[in-house]
């Protein structure tokens, strides 16, 4: 498997993802992996008054794709992340569909040694060459981010396209 922590090792052959998405009523399903014994589930709501959206839930695969690759990275430098938040705010069109247009996603990162330029790399990494998320995101679509490392902000940086 290729993953931050062995960069040299070749991609293992990933299955087909499957869900299921059954609906519960008015706008909102519930998601999970189809068959006995399938796993979580997840509830989503297209109106967004008892779930998240589809959008939403979108923006929050991007969140945590990213924040477990920064992890692991930093993870590597022997620098372990003690607490990660991150938000995002996703911008959308004002037309039919309204799709991400633009991204930006905000770490708030805690741990002992983490060099700044480490983290920002971690992350930048993460956006560009490892989070599967983001990759299948049309690469049009701007992602900022910044990082807050030990409660000291940082500049908002734009990434390259993956």
């Amino acid at each position: 498997m290729h993953s931050p922590l062995s960069p040299a090792a070749k991609p293992a052959h990933k299955p087909p993802v499957v869900v299921r998405a059954t609906w519960t009523g008015e706008r909102r399903f519930d998601v999970g992996r189809p068959g006995p014994g399938g796993g979580p589930t997840a509830h989503i709501d297209a109106s967004s008054t008892t779930a998240l959206s589809p959008v939403e839930t979108l923006v929050a695969a991007l969140a945590t794709c990213a924040t477990v690759d920064v992890i692991d990275i930093l993870a590597k430098h022997r620098t372990p992340v003690e607490r990660l938040a991150i938000t995002v705010t996703g911008e959308r069109a004002q037309a039919i569909p309204a799709r991400l247009t633009r991204a930006t996603l905000e770490f708030q990162v805690e741990g002992k040694g983490i060099d700044r330029a480490n983290a920002e790399r971690a992350v930048d990494l993460s956006l560009t060459k490892y989070c599967s998320v983001r990759s299948s995101l049309d690469p049009a679509i701007p992602i900022g981010f910044s990082v807050t490392l030990n409660g000291e902000a940082g500049a908002t940086r734009l990434t390259s396209t993956p």
